[in-house]
């Protein structure tokens, strides 16, 4: 399949900070379809809520043989009752964001052969969209799982112009928004995997308009934030705070490596993780509709194992 043309995506700052409903709905079908697609039991209740779990030993080891019993899941401190659990990897949609501005230069093609290799690494029932920023915001690729489709939008990009890193986030999350499941087969986890070289410099968005779309999406955000030696490290700080606060909040990971050639590496342990995640949800024992940020917890009874999830969600609102 021949890549579509570039689509060249001009943004403007929304009228108002645009309230997106939290996906807690879709979280409901999707666990019940897959309750019902793997013989799992649901149990209805206030609202449903799903989680990606990741669980390492040390800093870099994935876990992968624990059982429902070995976890447990708090919100606001208060011990939830599960209501579905996996080992089974679900399908995902990812989207692949590129930082193509001029300082990105000298190590563009390093950086497109290590996207190049993780692409590669799709499984049939998985797809990826590809999108590059400078001072616009691109849509190489629309979602596909075409490996050929993806590396030539990926070898497409060309470094030049400034840095619209909230833009591209932004536009990101509103395309992954839209790939919405038809049916239990078509269920997926979301994620963003970024790079980026610099702080942004030309976005229309503002940074807590993008963290709270974050916030309210079932997207896990991976970061990679390239530095260059001491001087950019001083100024990366700004980055770096973006970068960790969006990865942390989504349940992802930030990474700050400073020779590109790390890049291969890093994308691999991205993917390494995405292929050993759980799947979990419960019904939230809070019956107050008043769209509150509520936090969790997921914790491993095993002594020396550490979960990592998403921090929390907006509950619903409403009667």
């Amino acid at each position: 399949m021949t890549a579509p043309s570039p689509a060249s995506v001009r943004t403007q700052a929304p009228s108002g900070r645009g309230r997106i409903a939290l996906a807690a709905v879709f979280a409901a079908a999707a666990a019940t379809a897959l309750g019902a697609q793997q013989g799992n039991r649901i149990r209805s209740g206030v609202e449903l809520v799903s989680l990606n779990v990741t669980v390492t030993e040390g800093t870099n080891k994935y876990v992968t043989d624990l059982n429902e019993d070995d976890f447990e899941v708090y919100e606001d401190g208060a011990r939830q009752k599960l209501t579905f659990f996996s080992k089974t990897q679900q399908p995902i949609s990812l989207a692949l964001l590129l930082d193509t501005s001029a300082s990105m230069d000298e190590r563009m093609g390093i950086a497109q052969e290590a996207a190049i290799g993780f692409a590669k690494q799709l499984h049939k029932e998985d797809q990826a969209e590809v999108i590059d920023f400078d001072s616009q915001v691109r849509i190489l690729s629309p979602f596909t799982n075409d490996a050929a489709a993806l590396e030539k939008a990926i070898r497409a990009t060309n470094p030049n112009g400034s840095t619209s890193l909230y833009n591209a986030l932004y536009i990101s999350l509103k395309e992954l928004k839209k790939t919405r499941a038809a049916s239990a087969s078509d269920i997926r986890r979301q994620a963003i995997v970024l790079l980026s070289d610099g702080d942004d410099t030309s976005s229309l968005i503002e940074f807590d308009e993008v963290l709270d779309l974050a916030k309210r999406s079932e997207t896990v955000i991976y970061a990679i934030g390239l530095r260059q030696g001491e001087i950019a490290r001083r100024e990366f700080k700004e980055a770096e705070f973006v970068l960790k606060q969006l990865a942390n909040e989504t349940g992802g990971r930030a990474y700050f490596p400073t020779d590109a050639r790390e890049l291969a590496k890093i994308y691999q342990t991205i993917w390494d993780e995405l292929s050993s995640q759980y799947s979990i949800a419960y019904s939230s024992g809070n019956p107050k509709r008043d769209g509150a940020w509520r936090r969790i917890q997921a914790r491993v009874l095993k002594p020396g194992l550490t979960a990592r999830t998403k921090q929390g969600y907006y509950g619903p609102t409403g009667s």
